[in-house]
């Protein structure tokens, strides 16, 4: 069942070990999708400005849990190719004693938070009300974010990126169903909206759990391996914290973005909403580079076969570029109709969200370069264990955006708001880029006798931007 990512061509491995990842990736944006069109046409534009007022926020909290799990799964990766299974156990059960942790301290700071965010954020009073309990419901859920993502990328690590996609389709599927219960049949408004959200996710991961069970023996530990370990726990965190940081201060800047658009009124809030949930499933192609790059540099790391690594970057790029141009096209030619899968026809400003919405797709799928290079060339860094450039590509598009959203937005209005992402991507690429020439520089100059075999790494004392690879 574990796939070997360190032998055979890399395009080869990349396309199958990405592909199913980016099926797993369409079905999680699908009914994230879903819940944005059922909302915006069975409740209106005011509950989908609602929602979509709180996706900065979620992205703050719920990008933070999803990249500490991206993070805690990059040693057992590291272990994989290593061929390590002990510590590779160890790795799995601390970093479950970590996830429950995070998860426990999460659930309450943001419960007790939520709405003094919402007020800092100028929502609008309109939909405060409605944001408040679709994005209080969310927070409830954390344990289930945790759960699944934690145990999708544990499963990734080991080679096997078929798995989540068909716990994420059984997800999709409930979770539509369940949006329809609790809207039309039982009238809870936008908190069934989330209450299906949270429920569907929580059975990906229970199932998760139970499929790991079965199908890895691997995994199955001594009671040795299953102790807490501070050192194991503290080389987890070391990996884990920064990746989740990282998309927190990239949301920092969302949530700066968005409550300038806030200032803009609840029109141009449900435009964003719609087209931001629009791009994202346009974007899940280069999310599915980012996790299989992070696999695969991370098995490759841990083998030793350091080769490999700008071998894998380059083809992951040409897909990139490939499908960002294939985006842009359909863009150009069918933005209006997509935009029209958010809105209700009898809307009163129909004519005017379309447009907006449109605008919004069309100016983001410019630069849709760039966000691939982003995805591609961070989870590579990540694999190779420098987590700690996450933090700072993040602080440099943390800053774009507060740039856009306080000396664009004010003078030039929405149209500075659909640039603010663009901005953001090309400022992480002029970090990353060269900071990735530089990881593979330095790991080679580390372990200069590579001969293709899986090789121990020796675990320095700390990491720090720039050193060694964290220990494996």
């Amino acid at each position: 069942m574990m796939k070997d990512l360190t032998t055979g061509s890399p395009m080869r491995l990349i396309l199958s070990f990405g592909l199913p990842t980016l099926l797993g990736m369409l079905f999680q944006q699908f009914y994230n999708l879903m819940d944005t069109m059922i909302v915006g046409k069975l409740l209106g534009a005011g509950a989908l400005a609602a929602v979509g007022s709180t996706s900065s926020i979620s992205f703050l909290v719920i990008g933070f849990c999803m990249g500490v799990c991206n993070g805690f799964a990059i040693p057992v990766a590291q272990r994989v190719g290593a061929n390590d299974p002990v510590r590779m156990r160890r790795y799995v059960a601390n970093a479950a004693y970590l996830s429950a942790l995070f998860a426990l301290v999460l659930t309450v700071a943001t419960g007790l938070l939520c709405r003094a965010i919402l007020t800092v954020m100028q929502t609008p009073a309109d939909i405060f009300d409605g944001a408040y309990i679709y994005i209080f419901i969310i927070f409830m859920g954390i344990p289930t974010t945790f759960l699944y993502n934690l145990l999708a990328g544990i499963i990734r690590s080991l080679g096997d990126s078929r798995a989540p996609v068909y716990f994420l389709a059984l997800s999709s599927v409930l979770n539509i169903f369940l949006d329809f219960a609790f809207i039309l049949w039982f009238h809870t408004g936008v908190a069934g909206a989330a209450i299906a959200t949270v429920v569907s996710q929580g059975i990906s991961g229970v199932a998760c759990l139970a499929y790991m069970w079965k199908k890895y023996p691997i995994l199955r530990m001594t009671r040795e391996e299953r102790r807490l370990d501070p050192d194991t726990c503290r080389h987890l965190c070391i990996m884990g914290v920064p990746m989740g940081l990282q998309y927190s201060i990239t949301a920092i800047g969302s949530i700066v973005l968005q409550a300038a658009v806030n200032g803009l009124g609840s029109t141009y809030v449900a435009a964003v909403a719609a087209g931001s949930k629009l791009f994202q499933l346009l974007c899940c192609p280069f999310d599915a580079m980012g996790a299989t790059m992070a696999t695969y540099c991370g098995q490759n790391v841990g083998a030793l076969k350091l080769g490999r690594l700008g071998q894998g970057i380059r083809s992951c790029t040409l897909l990139g570029v490939i499908c960002s141009g294939a985006i842009l096209l359909s863009m150009v030619l069918f933005s209006g109709q997509c935009a029209m899968l958010f809105l209700d026809p009898k809307e009163p400003q129909l004519e005017l969200l379309r447009s907006l919405t449109s605008q919004y797709i069309l100016i983001n799928s410019a630069f849709c370069i760039p966000l691939s290079l982003v995805n591609i060339v961070r989870f590579s860094i990540q694999g190779m264990g420098y987590s700690v450039f996450a933090i700072l590509a993040g602080v440099l598009e943390m800053a774009a955006r507060v740039g856009v959203a306080y000396f664009l937005v004010p003078p030039l209005g929405y149209a500075a708001a659909c640039f603010a992402s663009p901005a953001a991507w090309i400022s992480a690429d002029a970090f990353l880029i060269p900071a990735c020439m530089l990881c593979i520089a330095r790991l080679r100059r580390r372990y200069p006798a590579e001969d293709g075999t899986p090789q121990q790494v020796p675990a320095p004392a700390r990491q720090s931007c720039g050193e060694r690879p964290a220990p494996m």
